[in-house]
Order: C-alpha cells, then sequence, then structure tokens
C-alpha cells in the first residue's frame, strides 16, 4: 500500500526538546493523513485530558499523495482533541504548505506539553530552534507572516501560525496557513494558544521519493486542468442560489429558510469580485476565489459557501462585500468561520439586529479578544444559549453547516451520529440528496450509504485529497493511487472511524450525544440502524476489545532530538 513516508517528529514544549521517531509500520498500517494522526492521538492523549492543558496533543500530517503533481493534493490534516466538541476531531486545511512540509523530511508533527512563553518553533530537515517571541503577542495572523519573512526569509506558505482568538483560547480558534487558509472546525488553533504556540515554520530538501501511480495521477492533473466546472469560476458558491430556491439557506439564525437576498452573496456575486484565480499547490484546478471590492479596498480569499451562509444568510445580511469584510476578519484573527458566524449569528438573535453587518464584524472582533460579551460568544453557541436566551444549534458543541438537516434528512442523520458533530464534511451525504440520487426525505435505510461515505473521507483525508476532487479522483483511481484494495482501504477508514468513536466514549459520550437540536423523521430508529451497521451498542458504545492499541511503545524507538536554540 501507497503510504507517506518519514518519521514523527515531537516537538514537547513542556521541555522545549524536539525528537524524530521511526513510524515506519504504523505508515504501513494507516497511510499518512487523519487515519495516522487518529492512531497516535487515540493512544497518546489521555481519555481524561483536558483540551486546554499540557496533556493534550495536536497532530499535523501529510500523506503520500503531497509527493506527487497531481491536482487535489495541496493539503493537510490537522487532529487533536477538540475544545469545542470535547472529542477528537479532524480538519483539514489547502495552501501550499504540504510541500514544506515534506521538505522538512516528516510524516507528521506532534506537538505535546505547554510553554511558559510565547514559541515559534522552527523546523528544518537538519533540525528544530525553539524561538521565544513575546513581540508577537496578541498579533495577528498576517504580521507573524511578516515576522517570519523578516527573520527568516521564509513566506506564509511555510508556516501554521494563531492569531488572537487562539491565544485567547476562543474555542472555535483556527490554525491557519498561507494567512488565508484554515484548519477551522473544533478550535485546534485554541489548543496551540493553550501551549503557548504561535507558528511553526518548515523548510528543507528532504522530501521523500514516492512513486505515485499514473496512470491515473496525470489523467487527474489534465482533467483538473481542461474542466469548465462552475466551482472553478465560483468555488461552493456556486451553488448558493439552488440550494436557497430548491433546498433551505438558513436565514435569521435558522428561523427560516429561504433568503430573499441569496442573489446578491451568491455565486455570481462573489464572481463578480474574483479579480484573479486562485489554487492551492500543484492543483490546476484553481477553485479559489482571491476577491476585491474596489470601492472599499476590502480584499480577501473568499468567501466559499459556508461562510456566505454564516454571515450572509444566517444573520440576515445581503451585502457581499459586508460578508468579504467578515470573511478577512476571521482569516486574520484565526477563527471558524462557521463557528465565528453562527455564534454572532446566535448573538443577533438575541438582540433582535439581524441585518446590522457592522455589529456583526464588531462582535466577530470582541470574541477574538473576549472583550465583553465576546468573553461569552468565544465559549460558543452551545455554551452561550442559554445566556444568550437562544436555541443550541448544535450537534456536540459544534454549530452547523450551512446544509440543512431539516431538510434533507440524511444529512440530518450524518450530523448527528458524526463522531466530530455538526460538520458537513464527515460523510458528505448532502451530495446525493441535492443531486436527487437519493431522495432527501426520511431517514430509514440511509445507513449503509452513511457508513460508506465516512469510511471513505477518512481515506480521502489520508492520501491527502481534496473534497472537489470527488469527479476525478474516483473509488477505483483511488484504488490505483494508493496501491491497495479499495475494500481494504475503506476498512482503514472503519477503523478510524471506531477509534474515534472509543476515544469519545471514553470522555462519557454515547447515544444521548448523537442527537438533533430539531425534528426529522425517524431519527431514533435510523441512529440505531446506523449503529447495527457499524457494529455498535445499542447505546452507541463501541466494545474495548474492537479498539487495537499501536501507538504507545513509540518512545521505545524515538531517535536523538534537536537541541533547542537556548541550550
Amino acid at each position: 500500500m501507497l503510504h507517506a513516508e518519514g518519521p514523527l517528529l515531537t516537538l514537547d514544549l513542556s521541555e522545549r526538546t524536539a525528537t524524530r521517531t521511526d513510524i515506519d509500520d504504523l505508515l504501513e498500517q494507516f497511510i499518512g493523513g487523519r487515519a495516522l494522526a487518529t492512531a497516535l492521538a487515540h493512544d497518546r492523549i489521555p481519555f481524561d485530558a483536558d483540551p486546554f492543558g499540557p496533556e493534550n496533543r495536536a497532530y499535523l500530517s501529510t500523506g503520500p499523495l503531497q509527493q506527487s503533481n497531481m491536482s487535489f493534493t495541496g493539503r493537510m490534516s490537522m487532529t487533536g482533541l477538540s475544545p469545542l466538541t470535547d472529542g477528537l476531531v479532524s480538519t483539514n486545511a489547502g495552501g501550499y504548505l504540504s510541500r514544506e512540509f515534506s521538505g522538512a523530511g516528516i510524516s507528521i508533527l506532534e506537538v505535546a506539553g505547554e510553554s511558559d512563553e510565547l514559541l515559534i518553533a522552527h523546523v528544518t530537515d537538519e533540525g528544530v530552534e525553539f524561538e521565544e517571541v513575546p513581540e508577537l503577542e496578541q498579533a495577528e495572523v498576517p504580521a507573524v507572516s511578516d515576522y517570519v519573512e523578516e527573520t527568516r526569509g521564509l513566506g506564509p506558505e511555510n508556516c501554521i501560525a494563531i492569531g488572537p482568538a487562539g491565544e485567547n483560547l476562543v474555542r472555535f480558534a483556527s490554525v491557519m496557513t498561507f494567512d488565508s487558509r484554515a484548519f477551522g472546525r473544533g478550535g485546534l488553533g485554541a489548543v496551540l494558544g493553550s501551549k503557548n504556540l504561535k507558528a511553526v515554520t518548515f523548510e528543507g530538501d528532504s522530501s521523500p521519493e514516492i512513486e505515485i501511480p499514473d496512470p491515473p495521477a496525470m489523467d487527474v492533473h489534465r482533467e483538473a486542468a481542461t474542466s469548465d466546472d462552475q466551482m472553478r469560476r465560483q468555488g461552493t458558491t456556486g451553488g448558493t442560489e439552488f440550494i436557497n430556491e430548491n433546498f433551505s439557506l438558513p436565514t435569521r439564525y435558522f428561523e427560516g429558510y429561504h433568503f430573499e437576498d441569496a442573489d446578491e452573496i451568491g455565486g455570481d456575486a462573489v464572481e463578480e469580485k474574483k479579480y484573479k484565480k486562485g489554487a492551492c499547490s500543484a492543483c490546476a484546478y484553481a477553485c479559489k476565489l482571491p476577491t476585491r471590492d474596489e470601492e472599499t479596498g476590502v480584499e480577501t480569499e473568499g468567501p466559499e459557501f459556508e461562510t456566505v451562509y454564516a454571515f450572509g444568510s444566517n444573520q440576515g445580511v445581503g451585502d457581499i462585500v459586508d460578508v468579504m469584510k467578515a470573511n478577512e476578519l476571521c482569516d486574520i484573527l484565526g477563527m471558524d468561520t462557521i463557528s465565528a458566524g453562527v455564534t454572532v449569528a446566535a448573538y443577533l438573535a438575541s438582540e433582535d439586529e439581524f441585518g446590522n453587518a457592522e455589529l456583526a464584524q464588531e462582535v466577530t472582533e470582541k470574541i477574538a479578544y473576549r472583550e465583553g460579551v465576546g468573553d461569552t460568544l468565544a465559549e460558543g453557541v452551545h455554551r452561550a444559549h442559554y445566556e444568550l436566551g437562544v436555541d443550541d444549534y448544535t450537534v456536540k458543541g459544534m454549530e452547523f453547516a450551512a446544509h440543512d438537516g431539516r431538510v434533507i434528512h440524511g444529512q440530518g442523520l450524518s450530523y448527528a451520529v458524526a463522531n466530530r458533530g455538526g460538520d458537513h464534511m464527515y460523510a458528505g451525504m448532502l451530495g446525493p440528496e441535492y443531486s436527487g440520487e437519493i431522495d432527501p426525505e426520511g431517514t430509514l435505510g440511509k445507513s449503509e450509504l452513511l457508513v460508506k461515505k465516512e469510511n471513505r473521507n477518512v481515506i480521502r483525508d489520508s492520501g491527502v485529497v481534496c473534497a472537489f476532487a470527488g469527479d476525478y479522483v474516483t473509488d477505483d483511481r483511488l484504488e490505483q493511487l494508493l496501491d491497495h484494495p479499495y475494500e481494504e482501504l475503506l476498512e482503514i477508514g472503519a477503523r478510524t472511524i471506531e477509534r474515534e468513536r472509543h476515544f469519545n466514549n471514553r470522555r462519557g459520550k454515547d447515544v444521548a450525544d448523537d442527537d438533533l437540536p430539531y425534528d426529522i423523521p425517524d431519527l431514533e430508529d435510523a441512529v440505531q440502524e446506523y449503529y447495527e451497521e457499524r457494529g455498535l451498542r445499542e447505546d452507541g458504545t463501541i466494545p474495548d476489545d474492537r479498539v487495537a492499541t499501536v501507538a504507545t511503545d513509540l518512545e521505545d524507538r524515538a531517535g536523538s532530538g534537536a537541541a533547542p536554540a537556548d541550550d
């Protein structure tokens, strides 16, 4: 099986040590990316860990396909114990980091412990240096990139960083790369903030040479380059009007299903503001959205559909420039636009201020610094809704994505049972329901497809392949690229889902957490169908003996670490 290559690099911030450990056997089992990181996180983060404590760990990982020039491979995965959901979470981001990360000669980074001073860790293929950076306290993300360029000659593509939101432990703080690409969902930026790690840089010339099967690698690249998909022009916003007219675009903190100004914030509106092409590393698809408004001077990347919903329709805001401003604000402060936008929408609902974009932006900034009401909102909707007097539109503490489970019921079921909570990327039942492949009505009989999609998405996130590659990196091509039978790949996905659930079970999560804040048909019975398909108990738990421990002996085989800069 094709898999990532290179050691695990562990940064212990308490001791300021860096240790490389051979994990070839784990890479052979888990490919790389999300599956590998989940195996490590399950075994190496204590089940009773505090998400903001030194015992939590964060994993940044690449996969084998980042050693190719194939389109849709400019991404990485990040995993840890979420301060938002209190369970394991994996999230990924695009940009240009993956090739720089691989150049440092590692397959996965583990961040453990906590520092007593604000740090940047500089990782190269020759070693690691820890730099104290008190001058970057509360610095915005672009300022961190400027500092790294001035002091190291490195660009934002070499760097992950957190903004003020991460330092101030906002529970939905992002880890940013390339200034505008976010490891967004689940608050891993706050995990780095709790460890006093402002940024990590990567450089080197030690990328492993992995032979990627061709075909299909160049076929995928060629098709991506010649595609005329609407997404290449409008990103994910291209479906805004269709979803609004035919399904649901959650509006005014989920009070409505249809937004009257959708065409003012949708695909055409975004395309009008797009001023050049944008892409991720090695990708010819180029679906990114560098946008600019000449009148106000606001310039950002995006917004994508989820931001259009979170800071647009769900706040009652119908001006694309206002959404662009909010998108840019979240990027520079380091926050997930979905959770931030929905949380601000909840606040607007409590104040009867829907449509007040100026107030929304003011409150967004207060969240990042935990100022005034921002301190309450920084906890997220689940923890703040009582004080606000609004409904708790979350699952497992995670704010909903745009795709409305009240209308597309398979997606609603997916939200309910997903280990990650209210996130649309965990399984993606929305695709077949929007397309008419399956009836969006009803939940029963959909669990078999749901399980397959969850399992496949683990492999996608372990490869690592972009979610927008579905029409190009098909099942048979994925089997060829990873040089392994497809059904056995799905089994790796299944075991990863089990590890996530087992970890969450040990933290007290069970069937009571696999629920929705609204009614859809036969949800309880459909959840039990899902449990039967997964081989779970009726209470949503997985037997301990089903989950093998694989990563507990790594300290015994650790190699030499790099000496800290101040030793």
